[in-house]
């Protein structure tokens, strides 16, 4: 239960929410589904390069909008000029013609207009600034290839700005810079995309900025809320207040097949997958790029943030292991601090509580040391791990972090005993009480039951599906399965996240050492923790009993019944055990099969690769490929992730 002086703090953060989504409002639902509606005062800006089809877009809009069209070129410049675009070029050539047409913009004005920007427009701050004011700049994001084959049939050989000996594509690539810098949504258009197909995804896009209401998340544990929890919402609160794990009411977004195409490095998979994850009213766009770019443009060792290698026969290795830290929670903490440092109010502190089993927790004090300077004095980070329950170069990676705001501490037990005792300080509400009344300080936690620390690792298992088109292994639209070394579920979760976006994932296998947890409850429907104790192995960060993020996916796999989630995790808290019926045991172990890996059969894998590919498998990913080599029905490849 959250103290009231915490929920009055949070409550003012959820109306300054409000305040700016409805102060003024770009567009209400009614207005985009009625075509006779009287024009908005705001304006549509469709901005993007040439050829991108803003013109037929914007008349398009205009007519299901019931909305006046305005073309810059021909409604403004040309009216204003008195002769043709082509020809005020060829007079004053491409630097005075870009400052003309800033000119030209700045002393126009329209209110409630669908309106066609050039694509030099972007270039001059000045007009941008003067046309956002009463606009909202929506971004046609459309692939290089068809922007040239488009000039090239209009015979276009020479845009503004493009001197001699610059080719078309690198002036292109040039001005996509200031696309980004001033969009405040994007549309991410397809290969081959109609107009009509564009204008429909502007449509949707719109909608989906007016209604950020509908983008709400609930707990596992509620049918319903009655006070609606939106991304910022969760990242700062962590855990919810009944004790469950915030996921997003309608689901995830799903992505078109030409839409993932379209995507080709791991930093533009990120910001396409996160923006339609996130909505603008939370993070912008362009503050969200921002964070992409600082999480993984020089944090990593390999250019591709995340290389996938050939393992063996069908077999795929994604390598996550090249982030700071040299683990895959990088990937997630790179990023993650960023976004909780964001959507933090300015009128408290935060406490950052973490329990690791290993590597989350070096990753998790990199990653928020990171973080400006005026957040770090508002932000600490204390992290608790087991003193002899992780390896000792994670121990010396740790122990390294005892200055400014990140501390970490050992204890004389399991990583089960961490992570218990946290949840109890969450549940604690004269604690929780006490530290916000009398310190101005609020608990989080960046452990995976942290929506902003899960999100980001759907990303790489996106990424490496379409890194398997790149190298043509595969077409768009074959299967894989993925393997994951299963401790807290929460990589295994965002496999199956990545599935529900569009990626064939067909099966997600969990591969356990002994603690077999997750394998022993999909074999006999009973989740039980009665009379067991944590074995230590050679691999770590999965000696792990009570995986957190099953929750969410028994969550997921019943249709999002609350009442039994809750029910089946506060009888494992009194009774530790609990039980799911046989139809959902079946239900899941279609999506979710698994396996277990002894000490001697993970060792034995490590050598067998080793000889035949010379290739060191780390002792986690040998307990997938141990697994994985048992279960896998090789219909299809499979794809391995390391940690």
């Amino acid at each position: 239960m959250i103290p009231a002086s915490l929920g009055q703090l949070l409550a003012k953060v959820s109306k300054l929410r409000t305040h700016l989504l409805f102060a003024p409002s770009y567009f209400t639902t009614a207005r985009l589904s009625n075509q006779n509606s009287k024009p908005h005062e705001r304006n549509i800006l469709l901005m993007g390069p040439p050829g991108a089809g803003k013109t037929c877009v914007g008349r398009i809009l205009g007519h299901r909008l019931g909305m006046p069209v305005i073309d810059i070129d021909d409604d403004v410049l040309e009216r204003t000029w008195g002769m043709s675009v082509a020809d005020k070029l060829s007079e004053i050539g491409g630097d005075g013609f870009i400052e003309e047409e800033g000119k030209a913009v700045c002393r126009f004005a329209a209110t409630g207009s669908v309106i066609s920007l050039t694509g030099s427009n972007p270039l001059h701050s000045d007009a941008m600034r003067h046309l956002k004011r009463s606009g909202l700049a929506v971004y046609l994001d459309v692939d290089t290839e068809d922007i040239m084959q488009r000039l090239s049939r209009r015979k276009v050989n020479r845009i503004v700005g493009q001197d001699a000996g610059v080719s078309m594509r690198e002036i292109l690539h040039y001005r996509k810079q200031f696309y980004e810098k001033w969009l405040d949504v994007r549309v991410l258009c397809g290969t081959g995309d109609s107009g009509e197909d564009v204008a429909d995804k502007v449509l949707r896009t719109l909608l989906r900025y007016e209604d950020s209401e509908s983008e709400v998340f609930v707990s596992t544990r509620s049918q319903m809320s009655s006070d609606p929890k939106f991304f910022s919402d969760v990242v700062i609160e962590g855990l919810a207040p009944d004790g469950g794990l915030y996921v997003p009411k309608k689901g995830f977004p799903k992505l078109e097949p030409s839409e993932w195409l379209r995507i080709s490095s791991h930093a533009t998979r990120a910001v396409a997958i996160l923006e339609n994850c996130i909505h603008p009213m939370d993070v912008s766009p362009v503050e969200l790029s921002t964070m992409v770019c600082r999480a993984y443009g020089q944090n990593f060792a390999d250019q591709s943030v995340v290389p996938l290698k050939h393992l063996t026969d069908h077999q795929y290795l994604l390598e996550l292991f090249h982030g700071p830290t040299a683990s895959f929670k990088d990937l997630a903490l790179q990023l993650m601090p960023q976004l909780f440092a964001h959507c933090l109010p300015q009128m408290c502190n935060y406490l950052i509580l973490v329990a690791t089993s290993g590597d989350t927790g070096s990753a998790v004090l990199n990653g928020f040391r990171n973080l400006k300077d005026s957040d770090r004095e508002r932000i600490g980070v204390l992290v608790v791990f087991p003193e002899n329950g992780v390896s000792e170069i994670q121990k010396l990676q740790m122990t390294g972090f005892q200055e400014g705001n990140a501390k970490s501490i050992s204890v004389l037990s399991n990583f089960d005993f961490c992570q218990r005792s946290i949840k109890r300080m969450f549940g604690d509400s004269s604690l929780i009480g006490h530290l916000a009344v009398e310190y101005a300080t609020v608990l989080s936690t960046a452990n995976s039951i942290n929506w902003a620390r899960l999100l980001p690792q759907v990303v790489y298992h996106c990424s490496a599906y379409m890194d398997l088109l790149r190298n043509r292994t595969l077409p768009f639209g074959d299967p894989i399965d993925v393997c994951i070394p299963t401790g807290n579920f929460g990589n295994a979760m965002s496999a199956l996240y990545a599935k529900q976006m569009g990626i064939p994932i067909r099966k997600v296998i969990c591969a356990s050492n002994h603690n077999c947890i997750i394998s022993d409850f999909i074999a006999s429907c009973k989740y039980d923790l009665r009379n067991r104790k944590l074995q230590v192995s050679n691999s770590p960060a999965i000696d792990i009993l009570k995986s957190s993020n099953l929750e969410r996916f028994i969550h997921h796999a019943s249709g999002g019944d609350g009442s039994l989630v809750r029910d089946l995790f506060l009888n494992l808290e009194r009774e530790r055990i609990f039980k799911v019926s046989e139809t959902l045991r079946q239900k899941i172990n279609l999506e979710l099969p698994a396996g277990w890996c002894s000490e001697e059969d993970c060792l034995r894998a490590i050598q067998e690769v080793h000889v035949t590919t010379g290739f060191i498998m780390d002792t986690h990913t040998a307990v997938g490929k141990v697994v994985a080599d048992r279960i896998h029905v090789k219909t299809c490849d499979m794809l391995h992730c390391t940690l």
